[in-house]
């Protein structure tokens, strides 16, 4: 979960990105942080130009995009042709309360959805097979908190298998406990989460396991998170109710299920979520 953050005054145009060149006439500050083992310490590194000008050719880009996974971000992204729109900022019409069915006990305002603490979990009313899915969600400004309890939500697929939704900006955790992990089971292979208080983005493509009549395994079910417009989990295998507390929806896998999103008593607020059925 290698991390490089670029920020600059004026940022290059489109067309000098593609020319491989990035050009700053103020100044440039890399800083790079690398991960140096499984619990996430952190070695910080700084570079400034002073006023020059840098440039940097493709072949530099291509090594920085491999270590950091930098691609266009994705957020508001409008639904596609044949997608259900489960939530535009409107209405809930679509989910009810995971715990007695009842009209949704969030708080609805300016086109998104926040977690009430303590309210329980939020979950669609149809439930769903294969699927291709898109979720933005905002994590508030914890400063007094950290690890798991820092911003803590999930989405679940199928009510069963949690994509997580962590505060991971400088903020060490499990791996398979970060924002985008499949929860308990397969964790990011890079970090490209924002500061808190920004709109973060999922796009979650998911084939649900395989099972038999009788109920045994036949094929593993199949996830690919992107977050933030970088792909953190390709094509990750599991089996499992990703869940060790009691949130699923049930433990019949491989089944059709809700998406759930979890009260984990962080206010986490979220929009445009929209869902594209498989075949």
């Amino acid at each position: 979960m290698n991390v490089l953050e670029v920020p600059w005054s004026s940022r290059p145009s489109s067309n000098c990105r593609a020319a491989g060149i990035l050009e700053n006439k103020a100044s440039l500050t890399l800083w790079v942080n690398v991960l140096r083992n499984r619990e996430a310490h952190l070695k910080l590194a700084r570079a400034e130009t002073h006023g020059r000008t840098m440039p940097i050719n493709l072949a530099t880009i291509a090594v920085l995009i491999f270590f950091t996974g930098v691609e266009a971000s994705p957020d508001n992204a409008k639904a596609p042709a044949g997608a259900l729109v489960l939530f535009d900022g409107r209405d809930l019409s679509h989910w009810v309360m995971k715990k007695d069915r009842a009209p949704p006990a969030w708080k609805l305002e300016k086109g998104y959805v926040e977690v009430v603490p303590g309210s329980g979990f939020l979950m669609t009313r149809e439930k769903f097979g294969d699927f291709k899915l898109h979720v933005e969600f905002w994590i508030p400004r914890m400063p007094l908190s950290i690890g798991q309890a820092r911003g803590n939500s999930g989405v679940y697929l199928q009510g069963r298998h949690e994509i997580q939704i962590l505060d991971s900006y400088h903020n060490p955790s499990s791996p398979t406990g970060a924002c985008g992990a499949l929860y308990d089971t397969i964790a990011p292979f890079r970090n490209p989460a924002k500061p808190p208080q920004e709109w973060q983005s999922f796009d979650i493509t998911y084939r649900a396991p395989r099972m038999d009549a009788g109920g045994q395994l036949v094929e593993p079910g199949d996830v690919s998170v992107v977050l933030n417009g970088v792909t953190v989990i390709d094509h990750g295998k599991f089996s499992n109710v990703t869940d060790r507390f009691g949130g699923a929806f049930d433990e019949k896998v491989g089944t059709p299920g809700p998406i759930m999103l979890q009260d984990h008593g962080a206010r986490i607020r979220f929009r445009n979520i929209w869902i594209v059925p498989g075949q």
